[in-house]
C-alpha cells in the first residue's frame, strides 16, 4: 500500500470504513461505560436488588480488565479481525442477555459476559489503528476515536436518563445491538489480514493463572473496605490467594515457549514508563470522574446536568490535544510531549486541590478543561512510543499491557481514594449529606489525586529519550503477514 496523505486518512479513505467500525465498536463499549449509571434507580425498582447493584460496575471492570492481556496476546497469533470480532460477538449477547434479565443476580452475571466482549474490543481497536495508520497519521486519528469518548462521556448519561425516564431500562442494553452489527459487519466486509500458516504453542497454563491471579487481586481492591473489610479473613483469603496464582503464573512463563504475557513487557525502559503512565492516568482519571459530581452537587447544590456538563469539558479537551499532539510528538518527541501533558495535569489537579474548600463550578469546568488537555498529550504518545517500538508481532501484547495498565489504575485509584474519601467523612462525624463534609472530603480526594499526577509527570520524564521522531514514516500495509495457529 502506498503511503497516503493527510486527505486520505479521514471516513472517506479506503481505510475510512475500518476507521468507522473501529469508532462504532469503541462508542459502543464508551457509552455502556457511562449510560447505566442514571438508571439505577429504575432498574432496582423493577428487578429488586438494590445492595447488590454496585456489583453491576465492578464485574463489568474486572471481566474487562483480565481479559485485555488473553485477548492481546491472542491478537499476536491468530490476527486482529477474529479476536475483535468475537468481541463484538460476545459482547452483543452479553447485552441482549441483560436486556432479558429477570433479577439482579442475572443482570450482574450478563454484565460479566458483557466486560468479557468489551475485553476485546478496546485493546484490538488500537492495535488496528496502530497497524494500518502511519506514525504521523495515529495522533489524529486517535483524536477521532477520543472524541468517541467525549461524546459518550454526554450521550451515556443522557440516554441512560431518558430510558430510565420513560420505565424502558432494559432499552439500555438493547440499544447495542444495531452499533454491534454495524460494527461487525463493516470489520467482516472491509478489514483484511493476509494469513501464512505457522504452528504455535499457545499458552493456555499462562492465560488460565494470569486470569485467576488478576480476578483475585482486582476483586480484592474493588470490593475491599464495601463487601468485607480491609484485615478480615475474606479479605486475605482473596489477596492470598491472587498472590499465590500470580507467583505460579510467573513461574509457568518463564518457561512458556510463547507466554501469554511476555515478562519482556515489565523490563524493558521505555515499556515500564509507558504503562507507569497508563497507570496513574487511569488512577487519577477515576479519582476526578467519580468526586467531582459529588462535589458539585451536593458541595454547591447544583444539578447533576451541570456537573456532568462540568466535568465534560475534561474529556472535550482530552480529543482536542490528542488530535494535536501527533504534530508536537513528531517536531520535539514522544518523552517532551508526554512531559508537557503531566505537566498540565499536576497543574490542573493542584490547582484543582488548593481551591477546592471554595468550589465554583466555572473554576471546576476550567481546571477540567486544562487536565483533559493534558491527559490528551501524556496517554496519546506513550502509547504511540509503545507501539512503535515494537513490530507487528509484538504490538497486540504491548497494547494490551497498556490498557491493562489504565485498568488496574482505576481500580487502585478507587480503592485508594475511596479510602481516603470515607476516612475524611467519618473523621467528621459521618454525615454524607452535609455540604462542607463533602466538600472536606473531596478536596483530600483532589490532594491524593495530584499526588497521583505527579507520579504520572514521574513515568513521562523517565520515558528515555529519544531522537527526533520522523517527519512521516510509510504506512503499514493493512495486509501485514500473520501467523497461523495450527
Amino acid at each position: 500500500m502506498e503511503t497516503m496523505t493527510k486527505s486520505d486518512i479521514g471516513l472517506r479513505s479506503e481505510r475510512g470504513p475500518i476507521l468507522l467500525a473501529v469508532m462504532v465498536a469503541t462508542g459502543v463499549v464508551a457509552i455502556d461505560a457511562t449510560i447505566i449509571s442514571t438508571a439505577v434507580t429504575s432498574i432496582t425498582d423493577d428487578i429488586g436488588g438494590f445492595p447488590q447493584f454496585p456489583w453491576l460496575f465492578s464485574v463489568y471492570l474486572l471481566a474487562q480488565s483480565v481479559t485485555v492481556p488473553v485477548y492481546s496476546k491472542l491478537a499476536d497469533t491468530i490476527g486482529r479481525k477474529r479476536v475483535i470480532l468475537f468481541g463484538i460477538a460476545v459482547f452483543l449477547l452479553g447485552s441482549i442477555l441483560c436486556g432479558v434479565a429477570w433479577d439482579m443476580p442475572s443482570l450482574i452475571a450478563f454484565r460479566a459476559v458483557q466486560g468479557i466482549g468489551a475485553g476485546a474490543i478496546l485493546p484490538i481497536t488500537i492495535t488496528i489503528i496502530g497497524d494500518i495508520y502511519s506514525l504521523e497519521e495515529r495522533a489524529r486519528v486517535q483524536g477521532y476515536v477520543a472524541s468517541v469518548w467525549a461524546v459518550a462521556a454526554v450521550a451515556g448519561p443522557t440516554l441512560g436518563g431518558l430510558f430510565a425516564g420513560w420505565d424502558l431500562w432494559r432499552g439500555i442494553f438493547l440499544i447495542n445491538i444495531p452499533l454491534c452489527l454495524i460494527a461487525f459487519w463493516l470489520l467482516a466486509r472491509d478489514y483484511h489480514e493476509r494469513l501464512e500458516p505457522r504452528r504455535h504453542r499457545i499458552d493456555y497454563a499462562g492465560a488460565v493463572l494470569m486470569t485467576g491471579a488478576f480476578t483475585l487481586l482486582l476483586l480484592g481492591v474493588l470490593e475491599g473496605g464495601n463487601a468485607w473489610e480491609w484485615a478480615s479473613p475474606p479479605s486475605f483469603a482473596v489477596f492470598g490467594g491472587g498472590v499465590v496464582l500470580l507467583v505460579a503464573f510467573v513461574l509457568v512463563e518463564r518457561r512458556a515457549a510463547e507466554p501469554v504475557l511476555p515478562l519482556w513487557v515489565l523490563t524493558r525502559p521505555l515499556l515500564r514508563a509507558t504503562n507507569l503512565v497508563g497507570l496513574a492516568v487511569g488512577a487519577a482519571l477515576i479519582g476526578l470522574t467519580a468526586f467531582v459530581p459529588t462535589y458539585l452537587v451536593i458541595g454547591l447544590g447544583v444539578s447533576p446536568l451541570v456537573a456532568g456538563l462540568a466535568l465534560a469539558t475534561l474529556t472535550i479537551g482530552w480529543p482536542i490535544s490528542a488530535a494535536l499532539s501527533g504534530r508536537l510528538y513528531l517536531r520535539i518527541g514522544f518523552r517532551s510531549t508526554a512531559v508537557i501533558g503531566a505537566t498540565l495535569v499536576v497543574l490542573g489537579v493542584a490547582a484543582l486541590a488548593v481551591f477546592g474548600l471554595t468550589p465554583s463550578v466555572w473554576m471546576v469546568a476550567l481546571l477540567s478543561f486544562v487536565i483533559g488537555l493534558g491527559f490528551g498529550f501524556a496517554a496519546v504518545p506513550t502509547l504511540v512510543a509503545a507501539q512503535s517500538s515494537v513490530g507487528w508481532d509484538e504490538r497486540g501484547v504491548v497494547t494490551g499491557v497498556s490498557m491493562f495498565s489504565r485498568s488496574i489504575g482505576q481500580s487502585i485509584g478507587a480503592a485508594i481514594l475511596g479510602a481516603v474519601a470515607n476516612a475524611v467523612i467519618a473523621g467528621l462525624g459521618g454525615d454524607e449529606g452535609d455540604p462542607g463534609t463533602i466538600i472536606r472530603a473531596s478536596d483530600a480526594v483532589f490532594v491524593g489525586a495530584a499526588i497521583i499526577a505527579v507520579l504520572l509527570l514521574v513515568g513521562a520524564v523517565s520515558m528515555p529519550r529519544e531522537r527526533r521522531a520522523p517527519a512521516s514514516d510509510p504506512v503499514p500495509p493493512a495486509t501485514d503477514p500473520i501467523p497461523e495457529v495450527g
